[in-house]
């Protein structure tokens, strides 16, 4: 404590400032409940159009929705603002927030402030992001394990100006083993992308019961073959070309030859369900039943209306 002289009166005592409490993965769980929504195209359209889509999710009874970060799109925080202005109960989370993209102190501030401002309904996704985007950004990829654990520490030392309820919660971009075991460490859970419910089992070994596992699921409204592979394909090609993809799925028994040509069946199949929406729905239900407590679906179409129809569609299936 300081001592402090205030003009014309008295000194007062000024109190150290209270640390807010963590939230725990259990009340993290709770709020994300069991079935969310990934929407990567709203990066990139028009604010209005987003209000209204952020809406529609909420209306229709999903209970999160996570957006993306990359250099061509919106900044990952404003966008929740945007997001969570639009929305009453909608938990929004960001799937993920690159830590090369800004410092520390300013995702830790930035998290307080969205955290302050809509009473419990945003969630930090941070990740490493591929060293294709992190040097495009002049920033070196040499140790991304060690520095992601060095901002975590920067983050914790920093101090919030106004007064917080609880720390925001926090979950990390995690495939592999180094990665889930800080997740399960130093935040309250992990939420991989481009994964089977394989990787999911796999996850919540290394994580332990306790902390959150999150995956995102791809999903297809279509039930030709052809053309359900077709549109998996258009999506998996980028991520087919980044390293830390391709050594998870590796990892998961996929060799070389299942990544070219765009990718096989085999792993087109694994990675993006397609069908009808039952069908959609038991690929959801596996994720929960190898561990996951909360899926987010990533429905694949042309443009964001499209792609609300499909979540409309699919939300007896996933939902009732």
């Amino acid at each position: 404590m300081a001592e402090r002289m205030q003009p014309g009166g008295p000194r007062t005592v000024e109190q150290a400032p209270v640390e807010p409490p963590v939230v725990k993965p259990a009340e993290l769980r709770r709020r994300l409940g069991r079935t969310g929504v990934w929407l990567s195209s709203l990066a990139a359209t028009p604010a209005a159009l987003v209000r209204e889509a952020a809406a529609e999710i909420e209306d229709l009874g999903y209970s999160a929705l996570w957006i993306g970060e990359t250099p061509a799109g919106r900044e990952a925080f404003t966008h929740a603002a945007l997001l969570l202005s639009a929305t009453g109960r909608l938990q929004v989370a960001t799937g993920i927030a690159n830590i090369y993209a800004r410092d520390p102190v300013a995702a830790a501030n930035g998290a307080a402030t969205l955290a302050e401002a809509w009473d419990r309904r945003f969630v930090l996704g941070l990740g490493v992001s591929h060293k294709p985007l992190v040097t495009s950004r002049g920033h070196d990829y040499d140790a991304p394990l060690r520095y992601m654990r060095d901002y975590l520490g920067a983050m914790d030392r920093t101090a919030f100006g106004a007064p917080l309820a609880e720390r925001p919660p926090r979950v990390l971009a995690a495939l592999r083993g180094r990665m889930l075991e800080l997740a399960a460490e130093r935040a309250q859970g992990a939420h991989p992308y481009f994964v089977p419910p394989e990787h999911t089992a796999k996850a919540r070994q290394i994580l332990g019961a306790d902390p959150v596992l999150a995956p995102e699921q791809a999903v297809v409204v279509e039930t030709d073959a052809h053309r359900a592979r077709e549109i998996a394909r258009k999506y998996a090609a980028l991520y087919l070309t980044l390293p830390n993809y391709l050594n998870n799925l590796r990892e998961l028994g996929f060799s070389d030859d299942d990544f070219t040509g765009g990718g096989s069946d085999r792993l087109i199949d694994a990675i993006v369900v397609w069908g009808e929406p039952e069908t959609i729905a038991e690929r959801v239900r596996a994720h929960h039943d190898a561990g996951a407590d909360h899926v987010c679906v990533q429905p694949l179409a042309g443009s964001v209306d499209a792609q609300i129809e499909h979540l409309r569609l699919l939300a007896p299936a996933l939902l009732g």
